[in-house]
Protein backbone atom coordinates (compact mmCIF):
# COMPACT_ATOMS: atom_id res chain seq x y z
CA UNK A 1 0.00 0.00 0.00
CA UNK A 2 1.56 3.31 -0.97
CA UNK A 3 1.50 6.31 1.32
CA UNK A 4 -0.68 9.11 -0.02
CA UNK A 5 0.91 12.48 0.67
CA UNK A 6 -0.87 15.77 1.27
CA UNK A 7 -0.62 18.05 -1.76
CA UNK A 8 -1.03 21.71 -0.73
CA UNK A 9 -1.77 22.72 -4.35
CA UNK A 10 -4.70 20.32 -4.49
CA UNK A 11 -5.63 19.92 -0.82
CA UNK A 12 -4.90 23.40 0.58
CA UNK A 13 -3.12 24.11 3.84
CA UNK A 14 -2.75 21.06 6.07
CA UNK A 15 -5.03 21.27 9.09
CA UNK A 16 -7.40 18.95 10.90
CA UNK A 17 -10.52 20.24 9.14
CA UNK A 18 -8.99 19.80 5.69
CA UNK A 19 -7.71 16.31 6.43
CA UNK A 20 -11.13 15.32 7.79
CA UNK A 21 -12.83 16.64 4.65
CA UNK A 22 -10.48 14.59 2.49
CA UNK A 23 -11.21 11.41 4.46
CA UNK A 24 -14.96 12.05 4.61
CA UNK A 25 -15.09 12.61 0.83
CA UNK A 26 -13.91 8.99 0.54
CA UNK A 27 -16.56 7.62 2.89
CA UNK A 28 -14.48 7.50 6.07
CA UNK A 29 -15.25 8.98 9.48
CA UNK A 30 -12.43 9.67 11.87
CA UNK A 31 -11.44 10.18 15.46
CA UNK A 32 -8.43 12.31 16.39
CA UNK A 33 -5.88 10.84 18.80
CA UNK A 34 -2.69 12.12 20.38
CA UNK A 35 -0.02 9.46 20.96
CA UNK A 36 3.00 10.37 23.13
CA UNK A 37 6.55 9.46 22.10
CA UNK A 38 7.28 5.79 22.70
CA UNK A 39 3.70 4.63 22.04
CA UNK A 40 3.68 1.17 20.42
CA UNK A 41 0.72 -0.79 19.07
CA UNK A 42 1.48 -4.53 18.77
CA UNK A 43 0.41 -6.58 15.77
CA UNK A 44 -3.36 -6.58 15.32
CA UNK A 45 -6.09 -6.40 12.68
CA UNK A 46 -9.44 -4.61 12.34
CA UNK A 47 -12.76 -5.85 11.00
CA UNK A 48 -13.20 -2.64 8.97
CA UNK A 49 -11.20 -0.81 6.31
CA UNK A 50 -9.37 2.16 7.82
CA UNK A 51 -7.02 4.98 7.02
CA UNK A 52 -4.37 6.30 9.37
CA UNK A 53 -3.75 9.99 8.64
CA UNK A 54 -1.05 12.02 10.41
CA UNK A 55 -1.42 15.69 11.34
CA UNK A 56 1.87 16.03 13.21
CA UNK A 57 4.78 13.90 14.39
CA UNK A 58 6.06 10.73 12.77
CA UNK A 59 4.21 7.39 12.85
CA UNK A 60 5.63 4.10 11.59
CA UNK A 61 3.13 1.46 10.47
CA UNK A 62 4.26 -1.98 9.41
CA UNK A 63 1.69 -3.53 7.09
CA UNK A 64 2.19 -6.95 5.50
CA UNK A 65 5.84 -6.91 6.55
CA UNK A 66 6.59 -3.51 4.97
CA UNK A 67 7.38 -0.47 7.12
CA UNK A 68 5.81 2.88 6.22
CA UNK A 69 6.93 6.11 7.90
CA UNK A 70 4.07 8.59 7.91
CA UNK A 71 4.83 12.30 8.21
CA UNK A 72 2.38 15.20 8.57
CA UNK A 73 -0.24 15.01 5.83
CA UNK A 74 0.43 11.37 5.00
CA UNK A 75 -2.36 8.78 4.82
CA UNK A 76 -2.10 5.00 4.69
CA UNK A 77 -4.99 2.67 3.85
CA UNK A 78 -5.09 -0.38 6.12
CA UNK A 79 -7.45 -2.98 4.62
CA UNK A 80 -9.83 -4.93 6.82
CA UNK A 81 -8.25 -8.06 8.29
CA UNK A 82 -4.63 -7.12 7.48
CA UNK A 83 -2.16 -7.61 10.32
CA UNK A 84 -0.23 -4.45 11.14
CA UNK A 85 1.59 -2.76 13.99
CA UNK A 86 2.45 0.86 14.66
CA UNK A 87 4.76 3.06 16.72
CA UNK A 88 5.44 6.72 17.34
CA UNK A 89 8.99 7.42 16.24
CA UNK A 90 11.03 10.42 17.21
CA UNK A 91 10.72 12.82 20.14
CA UNK A 92 7.37 14.40 19.23
CA UNK A 93 3.84 13.16 19.93
CA UNK A 94 1.78 12.06 16.96
CA UNK A 95 -1.58 13.65 16.27
CA UNK A 96 -3.45 11.27 14.02
CA UNK A 97 -6.91 10.80 12.56
CA UNK A 98 -7.93 7.15 12.74
CA UNK A 99 -10.66 6.87 10.10
CA UNK A 100 -12.91 3.91 9.40
CA UNK A 101 -14.97 3.21 6.30
CA UNK A 102 -18.62 4.01 6.85
CA UNK A 103 -21.33 1.74 5.44
CA UNK A 104 -22.68 2.81 2.06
Amino acid sequence: MPIEQWDPRRDGALDEAGLRRKLESRGYRGTTYVYPPGTVFPAHAHDVDKIDAVLSGQFRIELEGVGHDLLPGDCLHVPRGKIHNAAVIGPLPVISIDAIKTPA
